[in-house]
């Protein structure tokens, strides 16, 4: 039998077979969704520190507030462990920049 999907902007003929691996596909990765974030905070998090270890080397003294920001990059995982805190974190203004405070550099 050959069942007819709506997938995106196209009409596709399936078998049913077909149509409930598309499903399960489908569903398997929207339920990853929050361990895509998670990678995705981690790397932007570790740019972050990366952009500012020259600050923490012997002959540089890091400002409170450097310290502050560098140590509320650490804290991300440990701080934010919902798919809405994970959402805000992930947030973009209509440049493309992030807008959590966690992001906003000293």
């Amino acid at each position: 039998m050959v069942r007819h999907k709506i997938v995106g902007n196209e009409f596709l003929q399936m078998s049913a077979e077909e149509e409930a691996a598309y499903d399960a596909t489908a569903k398997a990765f929207a339920d990853d969704l929050p361990n895509r974030q998670i990678a995705e905070i981690r790397q932007l998090r570790n740019i972050e520190l990366a952009n500012t270890d020259y600050l923490a080397l012997n002959d540089n003294t890091l400002t409170d507030e450097m310290k502050e920001y560098r140590q509320g990059l650490r804290d991300i995982p440990q701080n934010n462990t919902t798919e809405e805190e994970y959402d805000l974190l992930l947030a973009k203004d209509g440049n493309g920049k992030l807008t959590h405070e966690v992001w906003s550099k000293p």
